[in-house]
């Protein structure tokens, strides 16, 4: 297999790792000082841009399967057209100019979802981002699936937030401990490990998943629990709540992901690892 992943930072080097054990991998950055380091988990990497049409073409000619993970690296609208949309427009372009790719792998987010219900939300949830944020990386969902299956095929996968080696979540919330937050704490909190997506993006490549997959760990915990659990781990005081003020948690929701283990897919950290 010929591999190409668009965006190697957290989850794309992750992957870049598995893949190129036993396969032809090639990786962009848009960081020329990260090409050392990328050198050793690829075969090859590529610095470029996602305006960069041109080089992007060249990335995917020949290649089987690409992987697109990119992030911004500033939240403004702008910097997030220029990541997101706009590299999608010009994968799909470039790879349209190829017939060797089958399939198209993106990691999204379950952000753009907006919904606060506290219920338990499937792929088939309507899409109404509230923030231009999200309104950004649904258009670049529905650049991706615009594309007919008989060219090739696209698998979404919405990931929950992401937590793992270098990413462990006492890391993110050692500092708010023994504070006090606005809210109840009862809305939910969603989480999948780094591990887990970089599995789930192998999976959806060796059963060439076509769609929106939402990867999301089986445990659904609101977020007072959550931190309940995470700071008694480490013996660290907890979080006061302040239900006179309103939650600053703009979604609320228990992500399922029934459908990708429907479709075969077996989670290695089902629930939250607090250690």
């Amino acid at each position: 297999m010929k591999a190409a992943i668009i965006g190697c930072g957290y989850v794309g080097s992750t992957v870049a790792r598995l893949w190129h054990q036993e396969n032809d991998v090639t990786v962009t950055t848009t960081t020329p000082d990260k090409s050392q380091i990328l050198q050793a988990i690829a075969s090859k990497v590529v610095v470029l841009t996602g305006n960069d049409l041109e080089s992007i073409q060249q990335v995917v000619a020949d290649c089987d399967i690409v992987l697109l993970s990119v992030g911004a690296k500033q939240r403004t609208p702008e910097t997030y057209r220029q990541a997101y949309l706009e590299t999608a427009k010009n994968l799909v372009a470039a790879i349209k100019n190829t017939s060797r790719v089958k399939q198209l792998i993106y990691t999204s987010s379950y952000g753009i979802l907006n919904n606060q219900s506290g219920d338990l939300i499937d792929e088939t949830v309507s899409v109404n981002p509230s923030s231009e944020f999200g309104k950004i990386l649904h258009q670049t969902e529905q650049v991706l699936l615009s594309v007919p299956e008989t060219e090739f095929k696209t698998c979404i996968l919405r990931l929950s937030g992401v937590y793992g080696p270098g990413r462990e979540l006492i890391k993110i919330f050692r500092g708010i401990a023994g504070k006090t937050r606005p809210g109840t704490g009862e809305d939910y909190t969603n989480w999948v490990h780094l591990y887990d997506i970089a599995r789930a993006i192998d999976f959806g490549q060796k059963k060439q998943l076509q769609g929106i997959y939402n990867l999301n760990s089986d445990q659904f915990l609101t977020t007072k629990e959550f931190f309940q659990n995470l700071f008694q781990a480490h013996n660290l005081p907890p979080i006061t709540w302040d239900s006179s003020q309103t939650s600053i948690r703009t979604y609320n929701l228990k992500l399922s992901n029934q459908k990708i283990k429907d479709a075969g897919f077996e989670f290695a950290h089902p629930k939250l690892e607090f250690v």
